[in-house]
């Protein structure tokens, strides 16, 4: 079918209100959660094919965080769905005052390659729990892991309900052309105005989780050892193609030379002398990102790293030393794993630096200055961070995850995906046994009452 038959034909189920039912979006949910386990193996095959990854880095960064997912939800969408009483006001006396989670519709999800599997399915999951209907748009370059999801969710999901398509920038045109109720977008910056504008013909809200040129400050009371170990983990996952990887080092000048040796340490650690030989780690998507890749290193100082093989899509994990601000790997995401460390004396060096910069994903501090940590906090707007680690504020699902600024809109995860997906209705329940007067006309002489009454509330 077409995306617009298959369009239609899930706007006609939705107000069949099959989906209202909660015992419905739950066992949608454990059938996903069933086909899932049984479809591991297929998963991790799938996903070494279109990115190298490892079995455990499939694992932990893709499946598991899906199981874990809808784990929560099986047990939980019941007491998300419950409407919220809230106290109403006294110029509604007698009354009850509720917020109600409705569905917004029919929705459409747009995912990224970068972490096919996981930033494809959790959205769904929440979309699902919800009460919606679901499109989902995997990315045409990761085509072993679409066909995965195909066979995962048309056996696990009724088509009207939850279904697939895939295809090229064409395809996701085509979609985002059509009226939605909800669009949510994972990806660049560049793409997600596309999405904001199509969206906006028809009004659609949107959740766009983007990216942004990740800052990495390295203060001089920071743990230089633990430090190197956590940024070269968060930066060289996946081939450093992650939104929220450090993008680029600020290193207080008087611990630069101990931070970067010890971070070069770090990566033999992991990866060994020739990474290329690493079961552990992956290689970049396809042949247009990589000439980029290299393309950043060209006039560059490389102190570690640097080494590449076209053939295998391998880009070792680079470090780049003290590059110009005006230089090409300092302009954009970077989204691979090449790392450029800069050197600062005070905190007005690091300010000038950032603020050069759209608001990023994510923001990264390690120091052990308790002062010189709340300083990074309230001094630079970013969608979430961390003080000493890298990327880990997104393992917790209690944390909403989104962006701001040219980071993005909206944010998702655990019970945050559930709000995302949910229109909060609200409602007043008038009672009758009582009607006080006092609001409607005439309103000669009720000025001062009013002005009474409501001082004591």
């Amino acid at each position: 079918m077409s995306p617009e038959q298959i369009h239609e034909k899930q706007k006609a189920f939705f107000e069949t209100r099959a989906t209202f039912n909660i015992d419905y979006r739950i066992n949608a949910l454990k059938k996903l959660q069933k086909t899932i386990k049984a479809s591991e193996r297929d998963i991790f095959d799938a996903l070494k094919k279109d990115l190298g990854k490892s079995n455990y880095e499939s694992f932990l960064t893709e499946v598991y965080v899906i199981l874990n997912e809808l784990d929560k939800y099986i047990k939980n969408t019941k007491s998300y769905a419950k409407p919220n009483r809230v106290r109403p006001s006294i110029l509604n006396f007698p009354s009850t005052a509720k917020i109600y989670k409705e569905p917004y519709g029919n929705t459409l999800v747009i995912a990224p390659w970068n972490y096919p599997f996981q930033l494809a399915l959790g959205p769904v999951i929440g979309a699902i729990a919800a009460g919606n209907t679901v499109v989902l748009k995997p990315s045409e370059f990761v085509p072993a892991t679409s066909k995965v999801l195909v066979e995962i969710v048309s056996e696990s999901c009724e088509a009207d309900h939850v279904s697939v398509i895939l295809g090229d920038a064409n395809v996701s045109q085509k979609l985002t052309a059509l009226k939605w109720d909800y669009i949510f977008f994972t990806g660049s910056p560049k793409v997600g105005k596309i999405i904001y504008k199509a969206a906006a013909e028809h009004m659609t809200p949107v959740t766009l989780e983007l990216g942004g040129k990740n800052p990495c400050v390295i203060h001089e009371s920071a743990n230089i050892p633990v430090a190197a170990r956590r940024i070269a983990w968060g930066k060289f996952l996946n081939a450093g193609q992650t939104c929220i990887a450090p993008d680029y080092i600020l290193c207080h000048k008087s611990v630069k030379v101990e931070f970067t040796e010890a971070l070069k340490k770090s990566i033999i650690e992991f990866y060994g002398e020739n990474p290329q030989r690493s079961d552990d780690y992956p290689r970049i998507i396809r042949e247009e990102h990589f000439e980029n890749l290299v393309g950043l290193l060209k006039d560059e100082t490389v102190i570690h790293g640097g080494n590449h093989d076209k053939d295998n899509l391998y880009l070792e994990p680079t470090l780049v030393d003290e590059p110009s601000l005006n230089s090409k790997v300092m302009a954009d995401e970077i989204f691979g794993p090449i790392l450029p460390i800069l050197s600062y004396e005070t905190t007005e060096d690091i300010s000038n630096i950032i603020k050069r910069y759209p608001k990023p994903l994510g923001g990264y501090c390690f120091t052990e200055d308790k002062s010189f940590a709340s300083w990074f906090i309230d001094r630079f707007s970013y969608g979430g961070g961390v003080i000493n680690d890298s990327i880990v504020q997104f393992i917790n699902e209690r944390l909403p995850f989104g962006g701001v600024g040219d980071g993005g809109i909206g944010a998702y995860h655990g019970k945050k995906s559930f709000e995302t997906f949910s229109h909060h209705k609200s409602m007043v329940h008038r009672r009758t046994w009582l009607d006080i007067k006092i609001k409607y006309p005439p309103y000669n002489g009720k000025l001062s009452k009013i002005r009474k009454m409501l001082k004591w509330v």
